[in-house]
């Protein structure tokens, strides 16, 4: 439900309203600096000055605060069952800038969870499922990294090929030259193609994983859509 909105309105919410959109400094200090009287305000107008706050950590990048003050949105948003605030669901809003704010402090396994469960939640929503891949791809780089060192070590191995052929075949067999030439482009080449070709492969594995992740939980909300129509339906018919 919608949060329940009071005529009345405190000095201490009309002080925060005249703060410009966008000051999210300003709103920071004048959370911190007016806390215990916010919290006695009537729930409504403490609900939307709790949430503009962790909004405003969030923008200016104080992560850790954020994530504490996230948690308190969220469990205020079950405990008095609030679905939308301001024509947004803050529920879901939340969830993703607690996962963006566990990203950003490196905490990729709380960042992958938060995101999954936010898909459970609402599996079209796009920028979540975007984020998830980009976490993936963040969190298990071990094809990237064995790709990459194989791509490096053929790099070395072709410009000691290069020496090889300035410093020794040029100047005693000259007749091996083009083939010399002909084999470290070769295996620059080669060490080119495994690199593109790790990179492409870490990149589809984690889309597919996100993918496949998003149509079980389709799916899991199709059977129980299902089965809950099938419960309403008269025995007898």
């Amino acid at each position: 439900m919608p949060v329940p909105q009071s005529k009345y309105r405190s000095k201490l919410y009309r002080d925060y309203r005249a703060i410009e959109p966008g000051e999210w400094r300003k709103v920071v200090y004048f959370y911190e600096e007016h806390e215990s009287g916010i919290r006695a305000l009537d729930f409504d107008e403490y609900f939307e000055l709790m949430n503009a706050y962790t909004n405003a950590l969030f923008e200016i990048g104080s992560w850790q605060k954020h994530l504490l003050m996230a948690d308190a949105v969220i469990e205020a948003c079950f405990l008095e069952n609030i679905k939308e605030f301001h024509g947004e669901d803050v529920l879901q809003h939340t969830l993703f800038r607690k996962s963006a704010s566990c990203y950003q402090l490196n905490e990729l396994e709380r960042t992958e969870y938060l995101l999954r469960e936010l898909l459970r939640i609402n599996p079209n929503y796009a920028d979540a499922s975007l984020f998830l891949k980009k976490c993936l791809r963040t969190m298990r780089p071990w094809l990237v990294r064995q790709t990459r060192a194989v791509a490096m070590l053929l790099t070395f191995v072709a410009a000691f090929a290069i020496l090889l052929e300035i410093l020794v075949v040029r100047n005693f067999y000259e007749t091996w030259t083009r083939p010399v030439e002909y084999l470290w482009w070769g295996i620059l080449a080669l060490a080119a193609l495994i690199l593109a070709a790790g990179e492409l492969l870490h990149f589809w594995r984690c889309d597919r994983e996100v993918d496949n992740f998003l149509r079980g939980v389709r799916a899991r909300r199709r059977i129980l859509t299902n089965s809950d129509q099938s419960a309403k339906i008269p025995q007898h018919l």
